[in-house]
């Protein structure tokens, strides 16, 4: 499959490394969270995913939804999800074992199953429950640039494997009046992952999803939340788009499914600011 990205792309390609050399850079893990369901998350993960492998970055997808929406976005068939994340963390298979590429180039997943529902209280009673995902990543997690972690809409033991995982959380947030009570439950999780389990993690930045410019609710929303979180969040913002509606009924991101559309252009905006935080952080993005 040809990604039609590239030529237009906003963001400059990076020469990629040598696979020597590949193999012993550590990847940037980014979870992609919010306790509250349908804000675009899933929607987010994916396309931010696509977007950077457009432009040469090994990008592996982690779908740790029981819900497994972003595996069935990115295309793959239930036949293709028979050993899945759930088995990486219940210790039955090893991470390499589970992923599955995609017909987009540099992009790979490791799909979510039917067994991970049931992960929550399996997961309680094995030990380093929180830490499954890290150590999983540790032990075999090279040769990506950036692995994205699609996470559940709940603060559950999943989640909690992927705040331990990840370096860093970006935050889908809808422009609706109670998104900022939504997401300081989240930060105030994040702070006691920090404290507890894995003091690297910093909150990424934030995205503000499904903005409507004629409604001035969502233009009233965006001016809280800049003015809470000032520079955490990006300047790029989703709109409300029937083609990012579309995408996954055909199991396509946007990007691939109509490249000219609003929503396509946004996501390729935000993967643009994505990478040069990452560069100015310090990431060789």
């Amino acid at each position: 499959m040809s990604l039609p990205i590239s030529p237009i792309s906003p963001i400059s390609p990076i020469s990629p490394e040598s696979p020597e050399q590949a193999a012993k850079i550590r990847p940037r893990i980014l979870a992609i969270s919010n306790q509250k369901g349908g804000v675009g998350k899933t929607t987010t993960t994916v396309n931010l995913a696509t977007a950077m492998a457009a432009v040469d970055k090994r990008v592996l997808v982690i779908d740790m939804d029981p819900q497994g929406n972003a595996s069935t976005s990115l295309g793959i068939d239930q036949k293709h999800r028979t050993i899945n994340i759930y088995h990486v963390l219940s210790g039955e298979a090893a991470l390499d074992a589970s992923i599955v590429a995609t017909a987009i180039p540099n992009l790979s997943v490791i799909p979510s199953g039917v067994d991970l529902a049931a992960a929550e209280l399996e997961l309680v009673d094995l030990e380093n429950r929180q830490a499954r995902l890290k150590n999983a990543l540790e032990n075999q997690g090279l040769g990506w640039d950036f692995i994205l972690i699609d996470c559940p809409p709940s603060l559950g033991l999943l989640t909690l494997n992927a705040l331990v995982a990840a370096d860093a959380v970006m935050v889908p947030l809808q422009a609706e009046f109670l998104a900022l009570e939504g997401i300081s439950h989240l930060v105030r999780t994040i702070e006691r992952v920090k404290k507890s389990f894995n003091p690297r993690l910093e909150i990424q930045g934030i995205v503000l999803t499904m903005v409507d410019k004629r409604n001035n609710l969502s233009e009233m929303v965006e001016s809280d939340v800049r003015g809470f979180f000032g520079a955490k969040v990006y300047t790029t913002t989703i709109p409300r788009n029937v083609r990012i509606s579309e995408a996954p009924s055909h199991g396509k991101p946007v990007l691939i499914y109509d490249l000219q559309s609003k929503g396509s252009r946004a996501y390729l905006d935000l993967a643009g600011e994505v990478l040069k935080r990452e560069h100015n952080h310090g990431v060789a993005a």
